[in-house]
């Protein structure tokens, strides 16, 4: 009833809220992209997206359809694998920021595993920068992190604000350095924090640096600091910093996938991770959106 071609498509639009984004990531035309859109909609009877010329938007009947349209691609890419006998197979090695690690991430990779259970997974956490660092020396094939503003390559899987955040009851002097709870280098929102701060000509201070999101989240729920992060992924017991403290704007961050050298053996795998990790972020990227509304 529903062609799998037309549910990646409407996947991706979902993903990105925008047939533009849509039709460059999966090679496609907008206009196709469109009429992909239009004829599951017509297939379901529903509409599945409300749109204009400035925004794109699910509807109540887009949002479930989600769900079936994820399922519904597994099951067709099992039973595909199933009948021709292809199964993936080798080591993938892969790197992924700490950030997506204590969220969506461990729902994917377990799909994962369970749908390819002969692939050699490796998971590497670390810092976004570290991260790209390794991808670069070859030591890792697909790297989930963020992206340096500067930097054009990777598969967008969703972008947010950076925002400050901290204690509920921390104060800041205007007359006093801020105090920073940061990464070490290279980490990417150390530096956007850094830029920002130097920008605006405010004072600063390291009072904590940890190569650990737990170990920042921590530091900054005993009051210690401020910290630069994701606005749609802000920690529990967190708050975002008010703008009466002054605290410059830090602008917004991407998450991307980045492929590494195409190792023969792994090739197949990282595509299909790339497909599931793609497929499981747009409920962030839904959450990011509606946050940034706000």
């Amino acid at each position: 009833m529903y062609d799998p071609s037309h549910l990646r498509t409407f996947l991706s639009v979902a993903q990105t809220l925008s047939f533009t984004q849509a039709a460059r990531r999966l090679g496609l035309r907008q206009s196709t992209v469109s009429q992909h859109v239009r004829r599951l909609e017509d297939a379901t009877g529903r509409q599945l997206f409300s749109r204009d010329t400035h925004s794109v938007e699910l509807t109540e009947d887009g949002e479930a359809m989600l769900g079936f349209a994820r399922r519904i691609l597994e099951v067709h890419e099992q039973a595909t694998a199933f009948f021709t006998g292809t199964r993936l197979r080798g080591r993938l090695r892969f790197g992924a920021s700490e950030d997506f690690v204590l969220t969506r991430l461990p729902e994917i990779l377990e799909g994962f595993r369970h749908d390819h259970p002969e692939v050699d997974l490796e998971l590497t956490v670390e810092l976004s920068g570290t991260l790209h660092e390794q991808l670069a020396a070859g030591k890792l094939d697909l790297v989930l992190a963020k992206r340096r503003p500067e930097d054009p390559r990777g598969e967008p899987v969703w972008s947010d604000r950076l925002v400050w955040i901290g204690a509920p009851r921390l104060r800041l002097e205007p007359d006093r350095p801020v105090p920073l709870i940061v990464y070490p280098p290279p980490g990417i929102t150390r530096a956007l924090a850094l830029d920002a701060l130097q920008r605006q000509g405010r004072a600063w201070h390291v009072a904590c640096t940890s190569g650990s999101l737990n170990g920042l989240i921590a530091a900054a729920r005993a009051g210690l600091g401020v910290m630069a992060h994701s606005r749609g992924l802000v920690p529990p017991g967190l708050v975002r910093v008010p703008d009466r403290a002054g605290l410059p704007e830090l602008g917004r961050v991407d998450f991307v996938l980045v492929h590494g050298r195409r190792r023969p053996s792994a090739q197949g795998a990282a595509d299909a991770l790339a497909a599931a990790v793609l497929a499981g972020g747009d409920r962030l990227h839904r959450l990011s959106a509606r946050d940034s509304d706000r």
